[in-house]
């Protein structure tokens, strides 16, 4: 056998050794990036599929449908609290209102009795004019009996007995002016 000539051109071990790892470092940033793609890929397409599945389509009606009936129920809550602060006003300014007219109500209880009072004094001082009129009148009547008595005397005796009836005429008539002062 004849010897085989191998012809290779001579490189530096730097130039062989750089031009192998500028393809080893492409080749792993190529399987690196290919295996992040499919890493995160295989996840979403998973996700992907389960978020559209019917199971995940029903929960996310019924989360809607809370969120509806979460918000009506609030805004009926924001509703009763209006309602019921009102309803406390109201009665805050009801029980002002009541003291007011108890306050009221006792002053006229008070102006009532004042009145009550003096009508009575009044009718106990009429009463006693009545009674003193009332007593006017019996010696009134008592006086003309008198005096028709006295007439009938003086008819019947002379001028000295109608001169001995005056004086208790004169003092009936003073004793009637004295109880009208």
């Amino acid at each position: 056998m004849a010897p085989i000539l191998y012809d290779y051109r001579k490189m530096p071990m730097d130039d062989i050794c750089k031009e192998d790892r500028d393809k080893c470092c492409k080749l792993a940033v190529g399987i690196l990036g290919l295996l992040v793609i499919v890493l995160l890929g295989v996840p979403l397409i998973f996700f992907i599929i389960k978020a559209n599945s019917e199971a995940c389509q029903d929960g996310l009606r019924a989360v809607m449908e809370c969120r509806n009936v979460t918000y009506l129920l609030q805004q009926e809550l924001a509703e009763a609290q209006r309602g019921f602060r009102d309803a406390e006003a109201q009665a805050v300014t009801c029980n002002q209102t009541v003291m007011d007219l108890m306050a009221s109500l006792d002053a006229e209880k008070a102006q009532g009795r004042k009145k009550v009072e003096e009508l009575e004094g009044e009718i106990t001082t009429l009463n006693h004019k009545l009674q003193d009129s009332a007593e006017v009148e019996r010696l009134r009547r008592e006086n003309q009996v008198l005096n028709v008595r006295i007439a009938d005397t003086n008819s019947a005796s002379s001028q000295d007995s109608s001169c001995a009836a005056e004086p208790p005429l004169l003092i009936l008539l003073l004793g009637l002016s004295a109880l009208l002062l």
